[in-house]
């Protein structure tokens, strides 16, 4: 069984520590900062075998260069010579096997245009996906269009409802109260955004999420829905899924 641990990092960042059973050996997402995960590694025992990087910001990268000189792990990621250490390039449909689990790879631009998806199916289900999908949000669009955004968020929609979503932020908060405004009609979100506020006063993770929680909450997976159509409507163009989803996109941006 593999179990997944938050490593709380910087103001808001999760790295996601993996290990399967009781193996010493283990694999991080998205090191943005190395300190606490060669604290957490230090305290358990723990070997750093395998890094996943979902995308180039600093946020999820910055701990790398630490990291590797400490542990020579090998590291994961999408092929963008900005990232420094990389021992292995993937892109949409790679597979690749950590500590003995098939990992699918998906390509996810929207946020970033070399952003990627790490998928392993399986009892649970896991994704790590990094700055795409959030627990009742998905990310600012950088460098990548609202239609590449939205066909990333559709891709992973289509997965398992069961499937953990790891994302790599502690926004859920904050993009549940613009849920509410953006999707005023969901009585979902109401019941969410109490129990976030609960976790939060508790300093506990609101995460993981699971796709089929985020098809009930997450208003850029609900574009077609009257509820999320009419608020959207009041902000800006409405016409279809996709000008509805833009929409939506800028409003969060100055929301």
């Amino acid at each position: 069984m593999m179990s997944v641990t938050p490593i709380p990092a910087l103001s808001d960042n999760y790295i996601w520590l993996l290990r399967q059973d009781t193996s010493q050996s283990v694999c991080v997402v998205d090191p943005g900062d190395a300190d606490p995960v060669i604290e957490l590694l230090e305290r358990e025992s723990l070997t750093l075998d395998t890094i996943l990087i979902t995308h180039h910001h600093h946020d999820h990268t910055g701990g790398l260069a630490k990291l590797i000189k400490r542990y020579s792990p090998h590291v994961i990621g999408p092929e963008n010579p900005t990232i420094k250490g990389i021992s292995q390039t993937v892109g949409e449909g790679d597979q690749i096997r950590i500590m003995g689990r098939l990992f699918e790879v998906m390509a996810t631009p929207g946020h970033t245009l070399d952003h990627i998806s790490f998928y392993t199916p399986g009892i649970p289900a896991l994704l790590f996906c990094g700055d795409t999908l959030f627990c009742a949000g998905c990310g600012r669009l950088f460098e990548g269009s609202p239609e590449q955004m939205q066909t990333s968020l559709n891709k992973l929609a289509e997965l398992p409802e069961d499937t953990l979503v790891f994302a790599a932020h502690e926004y859920t908060q904050a993009n549940l109260v613009f849920a509410q405004a953006a999707d005023p009609e969901n009585d979902n979100v109401t019941y969410a955004l109490k129990e976030c506020e609960k976790a939060r006063a508790l300093d506990r993770p609101t995460l993981p999420s699971t796709i089929g929680r985020e098809l009930k909450i997450n208003p850029y997976l609900r574009v077609s829905t009257p509820s999320v159509r009419n608020a959207a409507g009041e902000q800006g163009a409405n016409d279809n899924d996709l000008a509805t989803f833009t929409t939506l996109r800028e409003w969060k941006n100055r929301f």
